[in-house]
């Protein structure tokens, strides 16, 4: 269930994105804050069929589309895999688990996010960080080397 806190959040970055608050997108931000599993957008359309039976697959992607354009949730794109929004808005890195397909949040210490923008050319200035890590649990491929 979204809180008072996070409608009016919504409303207002809504508003001041020149967009208004609907039912469709408060419904589709309850789902992607209710579960931080960074999910796709097709999987945002099947939790959100229960409270919207009505709701289109198209109705979703605008959905989302506007909550990460007004700096509600994050897009998260990964190569030759499907988008996945995440609310986490602090400056963080993503662990792709390639034997699960499962997205987690890494938090970066802030002197590391300082050190990353000192990497950038002279006179370039980041707005935003993102960092992707790919592999997969250590204790997956020892049980699969003591197998073979």
């Amino acid at each position: 269930m979204i809180t008072d806190t996070q409608n009016t959040a919504l409303a207002q970055r809504l508003t001041h994105s020149g967009l208004r608050s609907t039912p469709q997108r408060e419904v589709v931000y309850q789902v992607v804050l209710g579960k931080r599993d960074h999910p796709t957008a097709e999987e945002v359309f099947d939790r959100v069929k229960s409270a919207m039976p009505t709701i289109s697959l198209a109705t979703v992607y605008n959905c989302l589309d506007a909550l990460v354009q007004c700096g509600l949730i994050k897009q998260v794109n990964s190569v030759r895999e499907p988008s996945r929004y995440c609310p986490n808005l602090h400056e963080h890195a993503h662990f792709h688990d390639e034997a699960t397909g499962e997205i987690h949040d890494v938090d970066i210490p802030a002197d590391l996010i300082a050190r990353l923008h000192n990497l950038l050319p002279k006179g370039y200035d980041a707005v935003s960080i993102d960092l992707s890590f790919r592999g997969s649990v250590r204790a997956l491929h020892a049980l699969t080397d003591q197998q073979n």
